[in-house]
């Protein structure tokens, strides 16, 4: 079958070409006459025969994550804490590409306790001192560490772009630095949102290239902290530690446990009748026809066609879920008016009270419900329509005007439709304008017609519309201290985007309003969500009351505790030393003390001195116990003593939080900002944390509830 006998091996990282292809039929799901969501295996299927049919791999595997937490999770329990659930389609799903990988006869790799990163890049490492050329196939930027003379990285093909292959000059390129392994450092200092890895606090993407580019890496960074200025220097200092934790989270392990045996590898002939088999269940006829009628006894594939990727044709030529080939503000017929004068302004009010519904979106000077403030307004009543109104920074002016729109938006006759209306709203509560009648927020009906999927207004456009927004960035620059507000756009440039966005989100209440329809959720959204909308508002703007005198008395407390325990630990120890260091107390603990013999060690040689390790020796030395209360103690101070009166705000002297109803996939609300259900209550101490919440005045109560 192989016509060159070159050493190409191909290694695909599973889940994330399984994930890439499940969202590219996001919105018209392949849907079997069985109800089986086939999505993501017609789409991996396809992306698999591209590469076989395209690259000609004369070796090739494919690489999974296994069941389970891995090493990561030890070193570090919040590690990807904060990753949705997978959707139930995708673990259906992944029987049947491993029947359609056996059918192909392509071995599946996957080693409990790693992840498919760590066993790519071991076999990379040893296939390459093999004289092969390793491809690994994926889209993460975490792989880059690892590409060298031999090792390459295959990216997908993304927004209309053909599949890259990456070498040393492109990671040299896109992270300004020197070798590949510099990434490691970035990634340290940047954090990875997907892995819920923070990074060091203020630093992100453009930082962490720019300190590594100049320091090399982070050792010689902490070495030349002096030569850091201001917060950055302070948010460096303070975090060294968690820091290198980092660098061995986000380092992939090259020494998994497995052999490399390229025999086992070689790209084969597949297993007709099992494929069909499976083919036919599966109902794939136009895929069974092109991939089965390449094989006959004795035939060789046909000459490659160069294709990227994920292309059109390597999913579905019809498919409307690509990102490229989507229209955008420069290829739609469109007509954005800016309405900056009284006369304007009256025209559109006469035109609004006219309709049955209209949307509207509000452009800020940031993110704070209750301190930013309104920049501008959009209208929308009709695809392809929209208005943009500009206010001026003074308050009352302001103010003035929301006011020739007031009878529109208390005109409860009138659907008010938006993208995250609780945000918008509050907004304009800011300025004494109330709206009132029916809500359709399109975020919270795409959240409960796919509560797994994103609802971002970006995404949710590329879906249901086919049409790729214009991106913020455009206007105001990536987030970081260089990045700009609304106010400092000019007004043409704004009113495009502003507008823009009220036009699709009044096309998407159409075709979420179908869905919702398809799905029996039109009651649950009208009836419950849409007018728990204001309800939220009212919870947020009320604020909770804190009493900041008992969380300084208690401080003191805590802080004496912490004393003590030190103390103690100290005398155990037999000297002082940086309790909070890993590394040092790594070193007391088996090194000094000899806790236990065999004691796992990390990835840059210390000690794992994680919560889960502790425990699990708690009883074999007096110290540990210590241990685990002196962090205890620390993390009420540090996340909850300290840190909750520096949110009361300074309007109203109360905290308020924000509660979202998109978040979870089972329905129930989540609060951050902070989050006020995480409030410790089970232990005595974390209780006298919760007795700072207080009434407003004696005229009110603290009650507490709870739905089924």
């Amino acid at each position: 079958m192989i016509q060159n006998h070159e050493k190409r091996l191909f290694l695909l990282d599973a889940y994330a070409l399984i994930y890439r292809a499940y969202f590219a039929f996001i919105r018209n799901p392949r849907i079997n006459s069985k109800g089986l969501n086939t999505s993501a295996i017609f789409g991996f299927t396809n992306s698999l025969d591209e590469i076989i049919k395209n690259e000609e791999p004369s070796h090739i595997a494919v690489v999974f994550d296994p069941p389970g937490p891995n090493f990561r999770h030890q070193m570090y329990p919040e590690y990807k804490a904060n990753r949705e659930a997978t959707p139930e389609d995708i673990k259906n799903s992944v029987p049947y590409i491993k029947e359609i990988l056996d059918g192909f006869k392509i071995p599946v790799i996957e080693v409990s306790g790693y992840e498919a990163d760590d066993v790519i890049g071991t076999l990379a490492k040893k296939a390459e001192q093999k004289g092969f050329d390793v491809f690994m196939v994926t889209p993460d930027k975490d792989f880059t560490q690892l590409i060298s003379e031999n090792v390459f990285m295959l990216k997908p093909a993304k927004g209309g772009n053909r599949s890259e292959i990456w070498k040393i000059n492109e990671v040299k390129k896109n992270f300004h630095v020197e070798q590949p392994s510099q990434v490691i450092d970035i990634l340290a200092l940047w954090g990875d949102a997907a892995d819920n890895i923070p990074g060091a606090p203020g630093i992100g993407e453009k930082n962490s290239k720019k300190l590594i580019s100049e320091f090399g890496n982070i050792e010689n960074l902490f070495r030349n902290i002096n030569l850091l200025k201001g917060k950055q220097k302070e948010n460096i200092e303070n975090n060294i530690e968690i820091i290198r934790l980092y660098k061995e989270l986000v380092t992939i392990d090259q020494n998994v446990d497995i052999s490399f045996n390229e025999n086992e590898l070689i790209i084969q002939e597949p297993n007709i009748e099992k494929l069909e088999k499976v083919f036919n269940e599966l109902e794939f006829r136009t895929i069974s026809e092109r991939i089965l009628g390449r094989y006959t006894i004795g035939k060789e594939i046909k000459e490659p066609v160069q294709r990227s990727l994920f292309s059109q044709n390597s999913i579905n030529q019809a498919s409307e879920t690509q990102t490229y080939g989507l229209n955008n503000i420069s290829t739609i017929d469109h007509d954005y008016v800016i309405a900056d004068t009284p006369a304007l302004r009256k025209k559109l009010t006469n035109e609004l009270i006219k309709q049955k519904s209209f949307c509207f979106d509000t452009e800020t000077t940031g993110l704070d419900v209750l301190n930013d403030k309104l920049v501008g307004l959009s209208f929308s009543y009709e695809k392809h329509k929209a208005f943009y109104v500009p206010v001026p920074d003074d308050f009352t002016e302001t103010k003035s005007i929301l006011k020739e729109f007031s009878e529109v938006f208390q005109n409860k006759d009138i659907l008010k439709i938006g993208q995250n209306l609780k945000y918008d709203i509050h907004i304009l509560k800011n300025y004494e304008t109330e709206i009132n009648g029916d809500l359709f927020d399109t975020m919270i009906a795409h959240y409960l017609i796919e509560p797994d999927q994103r609802h971002n207004l970006n995404y949710l456009s590329e879906v249901y519309l086919n049409y790729k927004p214009v991106q913020i960035e455009e206007l105001i620059g990536k987030k970081g201290k260089d990045q700009m507000n609304m106010r400092s756009v000019p007004l043409e440039k704004i009113a495009e985007y502003a507008s823009e966005d009220a036009d699709i989100t009044y096309q998407l209440k159409e075709a979420l309003n179908t869905e919702l329809d398809k799905k029996n959720l039109k009651i649950l959204a009208e009836k419950i969500e849409m007018p728990l909308i204001p309800v939220l508002i009212s919870m947020e703007r009320a604020g909770v009351k804190l009493d900041v005198n008992t969380l300084e008395q208690y401080l003191k407390i805590l802080i004496e505790d912490i004393k003590k325990l030190e103390k103690e630990i100290y005398k155990l120890a037999g000297n002082e030393f940086n309790i909070s260091s890993p590394k040092q107390l790594g070193d007391i603990l088996f090194e000094k003390l000899k806790i236990s013999e065999g004691a796992r060690k990390t990835k840059t040689k210390q000690y794992s001195t994680s919560e889960d390790v502790l425990i699990k020796l708690r009883d074999k030395h007096r110290i540990i116990p210590m241990v685990l209360e002196y962090r205890s103690l620390k993390k009420l101070v540090t996340t909850y003593v300290e840190t909750l009166p520096k949110l009361i705000n300074n309007k109203t002297g109360k905290i308020h939080t924000s509660f979202n109803q998109a978040i979870v996939a089972t329905g129930r609300l989540s609060s951050v900002n902070p989050n006020l259900q995480n409030i410790p209550i089970r232990e005595e101490r974390g209780r006298e944390i919760r007795k700072a919440f207080i009434p407003t005045n004696q005229d009110y109560v603290l009650l507490s509830v709870d739905y089924s």
